[in-house]
């Protein structure tokens, strides 16, 4: 859960974004609304809120890494953390979550990541509806 501490307590909401279940960290909010963001690719916003939906839209990668860090177990930031973090490094700004996708998928393959990471990243993006 992200930015739980951000928002005034209510019944309606838990946090700013819910990275293992995007779309679920507020709903029938009377500031907020509901949740918009999705957790798959199935349905990916597409309108030209959010300028096209760059926060909206992170739900599907947040929740690729967590099924990563989850597969990987351990502190989220040794193994997942590090492949997303290079990830981003070498991302373009135009790129698109197919790139962040094979990008990800091969730095996981990197030795340094130990045999399960290439594979952890690859059910991930799958999970989530990314087709590489």
């Amino acid at each position: 859960m992200v930015g739980k501490e951000l928002l005034v307590p209510a019944p309606t909401r838990r946090g700013i974004r819910d990275m293992e279940r995007p779309g679920t960290a507020y709903a029938n909010d009377p500031d907020l609304g509901d949740d918009p963001q999705p957790a798959t690719m199935a349905d990916l916003y597409k309108g030209a809120k959010d300028r096209g939906g760059v926060h909206i839209n992170s739900g599907i990668p947040n929740r690729a890494f967590v099924l990563v860090a989850k597969a990987l177990g351990g502190n989220a930031w040794e193994v997942a953390g590090r492949i997303w973090y290079e990830t981003m490094l070498a991302l373009k700004s135009d790129s698109q979550f197919i790139d962040c996708a094979r990008t990800s998928i091969k730095i996981a393959a990197d030795s340094r990541f130990g045999p399960k990471a290439k594979k952890a990243v690859q059910a991930a993006w799958k999970e989530v509806g990314v087709k590489v």
